[in-house]
Order: C-alpha cells, then structure tokens, then sequence
C-alpha cells in the first residue's frame, strides 16, 4: 500500500486567509497518484494536534511543507524538529522560497531532508515516486532538487526550464473543500466583498540584485493563457460568486497581449482586479491599453519603483528602462487612467559611506514626497534593504565586505530580529544605522498620516480627516522625529500597512 502524504500550510499572518495557492499546486502534482490531506495551519486552532493525530496513524510517511520568509517560519520550523523527533521515519520536504534560497541552513538542520527548488510539478511526484520505489540512485536525475547523499555532501540537480502552464492539472479546490470551506478564503477587501487571491504566471523575466524570485527562476516568465485563467474566474464567479481577484504573480503584467485579452474576457462581469507589475513593462501600454484594464476592472497594480535615484536603480540592476524620471510620468498616466498605482520604494542600499547611505535615504524620502504632489492617489509602501541578492552579483560582494551573513542555525531565523528581517523591516545590515532606520521608519509614520492608505477601508471619513490634520505641520515641514500622537491614532484605529499584512480583510 502506497503511504500517504501530509501538505502542510504554516501560518503566514493574522486576520482572514486567501486561498493557500502553494499547497493547491502541490496537491495538483499528486491528485489522483497519491492519497494526501491539506494542512492549514491559518485556518487550524491547533495545527500541531492535527498533524501528530495524522501521524499516529502510522499511514503518513511524508510531510510537505510549503516555507516563505517571515512569519511561516513560526510554525514551520519547529513542527518540522518534533516530526523528526516523534517520528523519525516520515520524510520531510520543503518547498517555497525560503526553503529555495538557504537550503544550506535547512538540509544542515538535520531534520529537513528534501528541497525542492523552485516549481515542483514534475519534481514532488517524481521524488515520491522515487522514494517509493527506494530508487535512491535515481535523484540526481530528478530536476529542481536538492539534498543531501549519503556523504553528507549538498546535491543541486539541474533547473528544470518552465513549463507550459495551461498544461498543468487544475487545482483541486473541491478537494480543498473537504477539509476547510473554500467560502471562508474569500474575503471582502479593498478589492471588493469577495476576493479570489489567484496565481497566473512563473517567475520574472528580470534579474533585480535584491529579489528573492531571481535565483529560483533566473529571469525566466511563463504565463497562462487568458482564457485558461477565465476558466478558474468564472468557475468561481459561477460557484461563489466573486467580484474581485488579486493576482499575485511576481509579474503579472509581463505580456500585454495576455492582460487585453483577459480584460475583454472579464469586461462585462463586474469584476475588479490587482496585480503586480514593472513600471517600465506597464509604461509601454498606451493610453487605450490603460483605459480597457480600467473598464475592465483594473483598480490598482503593485509596481516596484524602489528608488527614484538612477545611480542606486543601476545598482539594483532592475534591468529595463526604468529612471527616476520615468516613475514621475506614470504616476501621472496612473491618474489620467484612473488606476491607483501603489508604489513599493526600498531604502538602505549599501554605499561607501554611512554618509552616502543617508543622503540615499533623505534623497529618496523627497521623491517620495514629489510623487505624492503629481498623483496624491499613489500608494507609498516603504521597505528596508534586506539582502537577498544573487549570488555571484557585484552586489552580493558588497554585503560580503560590508560583514553581513544569515544565519547559520535554522531555529535563529524564528528570533524575532530575524522575522523583522523577513518583513523588511529590521535589515540587520551593519551599514545601516539606527538613526536612519529611526528616520525611514519616523517618515513612513507622518506619511501614512498625511495621506492614510485607501487599502485600508477601515480608515475613512472622520478618521481620515483627523489623521491628515495632525500629520500636516509635520509632513509640509520635514520634522518626522517622535511622531508619537500619530503612532497612537494608528494604534488604536489598528491601521495596516500592506507590506507587512497585505489589504485589510474583513473577519
């Protein structure tokens, strides 16, 4: 008898779920082959206790488990450790970019013993199918793995190219079903009252110095056809009734024929949808492309603008096209369109002095400021340099001499330091000083006063009004030290910034 399989979903944040789309593909690569269960551990009140009532009944021999940075750490780390401790046979696999990015540090955990690299459509099925048939010989052949051999010595099999991915298995959300409701993954939002969280593409075609997504798919973009994703749309809109998607592609706007055609496809359903883009890719769309995606229902798209200074854009290597100048126009075209163009700027990249890294810093905080005079609508998200660039990159060089390095134990990356790092919001990085994150941090606060997030629908009328009143001196001057009536008013109003919490859901 086949033994069967745990896919496990840690926590990732507070408030109401979307759709866990990493455990569906995986489930996908298997349904049908192999008996397995879903674990969702935002939706369980006491995940542990599901998994070890699994595993005592001596049928599960696998666990899989799908690791971002940040928060899932918190139950994926240690739930991993007593698998291993209670019950030494299962075999434990990690995937997501976590587990891709420090493999290192988690194959020398001791109690992480596969990882899959990147996409594991082909990989998870062919790795079980090997484990199965003990044909341990066969998995160096097996593409987007890495492990360890019986020398202890880190094997990293070769990257398998992207797949075609209108030929890939459709989720199994009915599947799904059976364990927690689909209904409550659907949420109201700033996108609307019922918010499908949808996935359409792999990877980037670019090769930015600090993204994560860069050494999993080295540049490399495979999309769905818009008519394969109107397939799942309207499989939802039929059953559940939907009015908005969130699309969280690294790069959903990567092809603009696929983004017409799916903005024709959706034109009459009364739907709104987001996603994330590059200005210089989106920039190239004309001034009709804009005023479809709009009618079509496109309310705001997620764009890395990370920086208005080109010297630091260069050193960024984004690639493209993209200026300090060029931010400024599209802004501006965001408005004439009618899309709200939220912007995330990264601040804190190193320099050769501490004195080049603030003048980086206050310099950017002035565009910032710029970019709200042009489009006032334009939402600001503000993250800390935090290195994840790719190896070999000059980049990745000036960190090395700069003296910062992970983790070397896999249990340091749930201190809280650590997680804050994985949020962008404590980089740990020696070139960066308290007093500038006291200033990047302090700024943030006076803006999100000025001009409170309209993500956050929670934040209106009074709360609004009363918030801009007290950030004015404030934010027309340039004094952001102690904003401390400011931080009280978001305390207790729980205001949320995306970054760290994505938009507000309703409970």
């Amino acid at each position: 008898m086949r033994r069967k399989i745990i896919i496990f979903n840690p926590r990732s944040a507070n408030g109401k779920h979307r759709i866990p789309n990493s455990i569906l593909q995986v489930g996908a690569s298997i349904h049908g082959k192999y008996e397995y269960v879903f674990v969702d551990g935002n939706l369980e009140e006491n995940p542990w206790q599901t998994l070890e009532n699994y595993f005592k009944t001596g049928e599960f021999s696998y666990f899989g488990s799908t690791v971002m940075p940040g928060p899932q750490l918190r139950q994926a780390i240690p739930f991993t450790k007593k698998i291993k401790e209670q019950f030494p046979d299962v075999i434990t696999i990690w995937g997501g970019y976590f587990a891709s990015n420090q493999y290192k540090v988690s194959l020398n955990s001791g109690y992480v013993d596969y990882v899959i690299n990147g996409p594991g459509d082909n990989t998870f099925p062919e790795l079980i199918d090997t484990l199965e048939k003990n044909n341990l010989e066969n998995l160096t052949s097996i593409k987007n793995l890495i492990y360890k051999n019986e020398k202890g010595e880190i094997i990293k099999t070769a990257v398998e190219a992207l797949l075609d991915q209108d030929t890939l298995p459709k989720f199994p959300y009915d599947y799904l079903n059976s364990f927690y409701p689909v209904r409550n993954y659907l949420t109201k939002t700033f996108m609307g009252n019922t918010t499908l969280s949808y996935h359409s593409s792999m990877g980037c075609p670019f090769s930015c110095s600090f993204c994560a997504v860069v050494p999993i798919y080295n540049a490399k973009w495979k999309g769905m056809s818009a008519s394969r994703i109107y397939e799942d749309v309207n499989y939802f809109k039929e059953k559940y009734n939907i009015d908005a998607i969130e699309f969280h592609d690294n790069n959903f706007f990567t092809s603009k024929k696929r983004v017409l055609e799916f903005s024709e496809l959706i034109m009459n359903d009364n739907l709104s949808y987001w996603g994330e883009g590059r200005i210089d890719t989106i920039n190239m769309y004309s001034e009709d492309d804009l005023k479809l995606m709009r009618k079509a229902g496109c309310k705001m798209i997620f764009l890395g603008a990370e920086t208005g200074n080109d010297a630091v854009l260069k050193q960024m290597n984004k690639g493209g096209t993209q200026t300090g100048q060029m931010i400024k126009d599209f802004v501006l075209r965001m408005k004439n369109a009618d899309i709200i163009p939220e912007l995330s700027f990264v601040l804190g990249m190193p320099a050769p002095t501490e004195k080049e890294v603030y003048k980086q810093i206050l310099w950017d905080i002035n565009f910032i400021k710029e970019i709200k005079q042009i489009n006032p609508n334009a939402e600001i998200i503000i993250y800390l340099f935090s290195p994840v660039p790719t190896e070999g990159s000059e980049l990745y060089q000036q960190i090395l001499d700069a003296g910062f390095h992970f983790p070397e134990k896999l249990e340091d990356w749930i201190l809280p330091s650590w997680e804050n790092f994985d949020l962008r919001k404590n980089p740990l990085t020696p070139w960066l000083k308290p007093y500038m994150i006291d200033t990047i941090k302090n700024f943030e606060t006076v803006l999100n006063g000025y001009y409170p997030t309209v993500s956050d629908f929670k934040i209106k009328g009074y709360k609004k009004t009363f918030l801009k009143t007290i950030s004015f001196l404030r934010y027309k001057s340039g004094f952001y030290k102690f904003p401390y009536e400011i931080k009280t008013m978001h305390k207790i109003w729980k205001y949320r910034q995306p970054e760290i919490e994505g938009f507000y859901t309703e409970q």
